[in-house]
């Protein structure tokens, strides 16, 4: 599904899907896409004839996916962390979908098994007139792109 051109996507045309599908609970701000990383782990062998050693590849690690979102009055995140949180299985599917100028579909990234980590709500204060967000923090298995 990757479409490729000659100038790079601007970041600001995207839509997310937190596995229920669109609607007001959907319309995200900003989308923090996690670090992944490969452990690692040296090896030599005694009898090796070179010093060097051979790395080998052994676990990978994710950090947490973090979406932002003004504050709409749904309690939807929070219901989904408030499942993860009571035991539940709150594991979904989440996608995030880079879009184009015109609104298609350019470039998909997959989480597996997400499920929320943390929740958070911006602070309120009398003296700015900010808007109010809340952020969710998704833990998750692994991770496609398409």
């Amino acid at each position: 599904m990757p479409v490729t051109r000659d100038r790079p996507y601007a970041g600001m045309n995207f839509h997310v899907d937190l596995g229920l599908g669109d609607g007001p609970d959907a319309g995200v701000s900003e989308v923090l896409f996690p670090a992944a990383r490969l452990q690692l782990n040296e090896y030599r062998n005694g009898n090796d004839r070179t010093p060097e050693t051979r790395k080998l590849s052994t676990l990978t690690h994710y950090d947490n996916l973090v979406l932002r979102r003004g504050v709409i009055g749904s309690l939807a995140w929070y219901r989904w962390w408030d499942e993860a949180r009571n035991g539940g299985d709150a594991r979904r599917t989440v996608t995030v979908t880079l879009l184009d100028e015109q609104g298609n579909p350019a470039m998909s990234w997959r989480f597996l098994r997400a499920r929320p980590a943390g929740y958070l709500t911006s602070p309120l204060d009398a003296v700015e007139a900010d808007t109010v967000f809340e952020t969710l923090e998704i833990a998750f298995d692994r991770f496609e792109v398409e």
